[in-house]
């Protein structure tokens, strides 16, 4: 299987594609939020450094961010494949993830970038409701999406949130923030000859098929 890369602007449902592709294919899920959370919860060196640092409202470093990825891809739900959510975000560290990837004689695969119209993922991210236990995430105004009980999620029985910053004048701010920052991004890889594009469609299973087709060619 060819390893992922998603690169996508909120509401594009990168996080759904994931859990779908998952399920489909047994692919290593991999969030650097998540790898983060994991190390301040065990209290790991790692994770008192990055707590500091995020107290204090500063960015973990580039060197840490690779030494939990470099930690991550070599763990044996890996080995047939990976999804990186979340990462890279910046030039340097794809650079950086680059050389990672020739140390440990890893390819680097695809990468798929979501694209979705400003208004619709606007829609999307107001009307968005997530699980504070599982991270599982709904929609109320989507039939594929919606919980089978009115705010309550289907696995954990608990009431749904919804994310402090889906308002419309946050949620613009974030997606043009992220897509000013992904250009250079999308360039490079497209310059590698290893980008593709998919639209992100009112259906997920569309999104889904699209994404399913660029990885059994």
């Amino acid at each position: 299987m060819k390893n992922i890369i998603f690169l996508a602007p909120p509401a594009a449902g990168k996080g759904t594609l994931s859990e779908m592709l998952v399920n489909k294919y047994g692919y290593g899920h991999i969030s650097t939020g998540d790898l983060l959370r994991e190390e301040i919860k065990n209290q790991t060196e790692i994770g008192k450094q990055a707590e500091d640092l995020m107290k204090q409202g500063k960015f973990v470093s580039d060197d840490v961010i690779i030494e939990l990825i470099s930690n991550r891809i070599t763990k044996p739900d890996c080995e047939n494949g990976y999804i990186l959510d979340g990462f890279p975000r910046t030039l340097v560290q794809a650079e950086k993830y680059d050389e990672l990837l020739k140390e440990l004689g890893k390819d680097l695969g695809v990468v798929i970038y979501i694209n979705i119209d400003k208004e619709m993922a606007m829609k999307r991210a107001c009307s968005r409701i997530t699980c504070p236990k599982c991270g599982k995430i709904y929609n109320k105004y989507s039939n594929e999406m919606k919980p089978k009980v009115e705010g309550i999620c289907d696995d954990c029985g608990v009431e749904l949130t919804q994310r402090s910053d889906d308002s419309e004048e946050t949620f613009i701010k974030r997606f043009d923030e992220y897509v000013n920052k992904t250009m250079p991004l999308f360039d490079y890889y497209k310059n590698k000859g290893v980008l593709k594009t998919i639209e992100a469609h009112e259906s997920k299973y569309d999104t889904f098929n699209d994404a399913v087709e660029i990885l059994e060619k």
